[in-house]
């Protein structure tokens, strides 16, 4: 179930947006490498930690900041369309 929780404005989405295209890339790009690489490798887990650290950061953040509601077993997710915040939770 999907139920809007609040908005973010427009820096605050573009902020977590670029984290997300840069989680999801660093995400896609584990998927083809391979360890043999070790200084890539390790680049990589070194980034991907930095990042889902800042994106969980963000959600931290935000939620203080504008208190959006949370459940039990929800998470939140941002419409990057109109800045919305959703809080989604199993049916």
């Amino acid at each position: 179930m999907n139920k809007k929780v609040g908005t973010v404005t427009e820096q605050e989405r573009d902020e977590i947006q670029s984290i997300f295209e840069r989680q999801n890339g660093l995400n896609e790009l584990a998927k083809i490498l391979t360890a043999d690489n070790n200084e890539l490798y390790e680049r990589l887990v070194r980034d991907l930690s930095e990042t889902t650290s800042k994106f969980q950061t963000w959600w931290d953040v935000m939620s203080q900041k504008y208190k959006w509601e949370s459940a039990e077993n929800g998470n939140w997710e941002i419409d990057f369309n109109d800045c919305s915040i959703y809080l989604v939770t199993p049916e």
